[in-house]
């Protein structure tokens, strides 16, 4: 009888190692990006003020409206969604003083050609 538990354990460990999956294999590719976002556009003048000048790719142009909130402090403490526009953004969003971050890309590509 005992060698019959033994067996029994024995089958059922076997199911049970025999229901694992295969490895699946690796995908090696890379995202592609996108040529629209990569292509360089000309900035206003009053985009210009902010970032400087040049063109640039959109990308590149909020990344550096990014980085211009950040150094002079412009996100509302207590909803870090909302900048606070100081008088050169404020050319930029259209004479706004506050606006979404979500908004805030609208308004930048009215002044990209």
């Amino acid at each position: 009888m005992a060698k019959a538990k033994k067996k029994a354990t024995k089958k059922a460990t076997k199911k049970a190692t025999a229901k694992k999956a295969p490895a699946k294999k690796a995908k090696t590719s890379k995202r592609k990006p996108n040529a629209a976002f990569m292509r360089k556009l000309s900035i206003s003048d009053a985009l210009a003020a902010v970032i400087g000048a040049g063109d640039r790719a959109r990308t590149e142009v909020v990344s550096a409206l990014w980085k211009y909130i950040k150094k002079h402090d412009l996100q509302d403490p207590k909803n870090r969604r909302n900048i606070l526009a100081d008088d050169k953004l404020k050319a930029v969003f259209g004479g706004k003083g506050v606006v979404n971050m979500f908004e805030m890309t609208k308004h930048v590509s009215k002044h990209l050609k």
